[in-house]
Formats: C-alpha cells, sequence, structure tokens
C-alpha cells in the first residue's frame, strides 16, 4: 500500500462508512487509509483482489476497519454485489472516493496518436473512467439515508490538451460535467458531489513507469519545488468529504503544484525550438 497515517488519528469519519475504489494501490490506497484512520469502516474495492486485501490488511493491522472487495467498476453487476455486501455489513454508505481509472499498459500504454487509436481502447477507457464512476454513483447514492459525500477522481488532463492520451483526458473532462450532474440531482437529499483533478502524483507505479528526464521535465512544469504524493490528494479527498466541506458541492478542485498556473513553458520552449531550426 502507498502512503497512509501510520496509525488512527483524529475521528472526523468516526460512525461512518466509506468505500474506495481502485483502492489496491496508489492513490485510491493512501485514499483508504487516510479514511479508516480517521474513522471510517472502509469498503475497499479493487479489480485486483491481492490489492484489494493488501490495503484492507495494511488498514487493520494499524487498528481500522476494512472489507476488501473485487469489483470491476464497469461491470453493473458487480458494483451492485459490492455495494450491497458493504451495506449488509456495515448498514449504510456515508462516502464514495470514485478513484478506479483504466491506467494499464494494454488501455492507458495504447492511448496515443489519435490517427491510429483502436477504438477498443477509446471504449475501455470510458468504461472504466466514466461509466464505472457512474455505476458506483447509481448504486451507492440509494445507500446514503441521510446524505453522503462523493469525490470523483477527474485529472488535470480534463483541463488542458496534449498530443497522447485523448482518450483518457475526454473521460476526465467527462467526470467533471457528471460531478455538477450528480450534485445538482442529490442535493436536496444531502448528498454533496465533487471532483478532485490532479497533475503527476508520484506513486510508486508513476516512478517505475517514468524516466528521469521524464521526471525533470514534470519537475520543471511546477512552480513549487515538490510535487505532489499519494498522501497530498488524500488530504484532499479527505476534506472534501468531511462535514468541514458541507457547503461545497459540484466544485473541482486542483491539486497540481501550481502546474496549471502559469504559462505552459516547454510548449513555448518546443515553439522556438522548432523556428530556430527551420531553414
Amino acid at each position: 500500500m502507498s502512503g497512509g497515517p501510520s496509525d488512527r488519528s483524529s475521528g472526523r469519519f468516526d460512525g461512518r462508512v466509506a468505500m474506495v475504489t481502485g483502492a489496491g494501490s496508489g492513490i485510491g490506497a493512501a485514499c483508504a487509509a487516510r479514511l479508516a484512520a480517521e474513522g471510517a469502516c472502509v469498503g475497499v474495492l479493487d479489480l485486483r483482489a491481492a490489492g484489494a486485501k493488501s490495503t484492507a490488511a495494511a488498514i487493520r493491522a494499524r487498528g481500522g476497519t476494512a472489507m476488501a472487495l473485487t469489483c470491476d467498476v464497469s461491470d453493473e453487476k458487480q458494483v451492485e454485489e459490492a455495494v450491497a455486501a458493504l451495506v449488509a455489513s456495515f448498514r449504510r454508505v456515508d462516502v464514495l472516493h470514485s478513484n478506479a481509472a483504466a491506467l494499464d499498459a494494454a488501455v492507458y500504454g495504447r492511448d496515443r496518436d489519435l490517427g491510429s487509436l483502436d477504438v477498443g481502447v477509446w471504449d475501455r477507457t470510458m468504461e472504466v473512467n466514466l461509466r464505472g464512476a457512474m455505476l458506483m454513483v447509481k448504486h451507492t447514492v440509494p445507500a446514503m439515508p441521510d446524505g453522503g459525500a462523493i469525490v470523483l477522481m477527474s485529472s488535470v488532463s480534463a483541463l488542458v490538451g496534449d498530443e497522447v492520451h485523448a482518450a483518457y483526458g475526454a473521460s476526465k473532462a467527462a467526470l467533471i460535467g457528471f460531478t455538477r450532474y450528480v450534485a445538482t440531482m442529490y442535493g436536496s437529499r444531502g448528498v454533496r458531489c465533487n471532483a478532485v483533478a490532479p497533475a503527476l502524483v508520484l506513486t510508486q507505479a508513476a516512478q517505475r513507469a517514468l524516466s528521469q528526464g521524464q521526471l525533470a521535465d514534470k519537475a520543471a512544469e511546477r512552480l513549487l519545488p515538490w510535487p505532489c504524493t499519494p498522501d497530498d490528494v488524500a488530504n484532499l479527498v479527505c476534506f472534501l468529504a468531511s462535514d468541514e466541506a458541507r457547503c461545497i458541492t459540484g466544485q473541482t478542485l486542483t491539486i497540481d503544484s501550481g502546474t496549471l498556473a502559469h504559462r505552459p513553458q516547454h510548449a513555448v520552449q518546443r515553439w522556438r525550438d522548432l523556428n530556430d531550426s527551420a531553414p
């Protein structure tokens, strides 16, 4: 499991039940650990059974309460069964953090040039990233009898363009719109819905996948000298899920160490280099 507090801290979520998808590693694992450390009983959902079990076991080892649930969030029957299993044990759901995304090499890794994009890659990206969030909301909201908090995982890729990952960026942009619709539909029932949009988060997987040159490029894009970690994202997710954010709904909060707050220097430099090399 990546990140997370070492032991139980405040009780912001005492007596509450949370579900976190994509919680077998990285950001999802950190968010599940933080929710549990602050008192929540956590349903740890992941496509990989081993990942879900590992995160849940780590939470229990720290004195928290967690249930591991294997679930492909793009499959409605599996989502329905996972929510039902959590409700059967804890009677309700108070917090949903929909974090699962198709980031494996077979999907995200092939989401490159649009002209050669396999439509199956596009479809699978939408199935997991967008339909998965919709299905989780659809089946979780009825289990929120006294209102609740939903935090969806978008990305800065929803807010800017790039030369690759059009399917991923489009799915994350759609989640921002979906966030507003959920907030509007269920606000009168006391259900809040917000989205979080991180830039690069230094998960273990990201550090393995990126070269030193790529990491240096990402560092040059930031205003702050430090990158976001899974724990940084968990801090924001838990704030949005807590009563401290009770008047915040329908919003998308960017967490990017200042990446989007200034001119895109790399793009500017690229154009300069091209002009300098032109005959």
